[in-house]
């Protein structure tokens, strides 16, 4: 990391289907060993398949997935005077993001059978309807900031 100044942020160039670039970022990090177009197979086939599945259009419940997952504080083991402390901490909205889009195709992968577009689109319509692995662990980290706000007086 460079001393006198801080690099551009990088965003990428919005996909070609919806001109949006978190769909963009979604779809870069679904993908495996640089198989970008199967990443975005995969992806514009799980919207298809959610189509019918919501009152709503796919592009929306995804956005509505992405926001109830992402989190808004995480924890942070910080070592002070020989012992370890979980210090809970904000998140800012791309971490967020980030953090978010990571757990969803995280948890989709660990779905048992199936294609993988039936696991990504099941797990986008649970995290849709508040429930699903990815708002479990979204609520488990909240839950554990809570717990350890006694320590955040250690952040810095």
């Amino acid at each position: 990391m460079p001393r006198r100044y801080k690099p551009a942020r990088r965003i990428p160039d919005p996909d070609p289907v919806f001109q949006d670039v978190e769909v963009a970022k979604f779809i870069n990090r679904l993908m495996l060993r640089g198989k970008k177009s199967t990443a975005e197979r995969i992806f514009y086939e799980t919207l298809k398949a959610m189509d019918g599945k919501t009152d709503k259009p796919s592009i929306e419940v995804f956005h509505e997935a992405l926001k109830k997952v992402r989190p808004l504080v995480k924890v942070k083991a910080r070592r002070v005077g020989g012992s370890t402390y979980q210090v809970p901490m904000e998140v800012r909205e791309y971490e967020g993001v980030a953090i978010g889009t990571r757990w969803l195709i995280t948890y989709a992968r660990a779905r048992k059978g199936r294609s993988m577009v039936e696991k990504l689109s099941s797990e986008m319509l649970d995290a849709y309807n508040g429930t699903g692995a990815a708002v479990k662990k979204r609520e488990d980290t909240h839950r554990m900031a809570e717990a350890n706000k006694a320590f955040a007086h250690y952040r810095f």
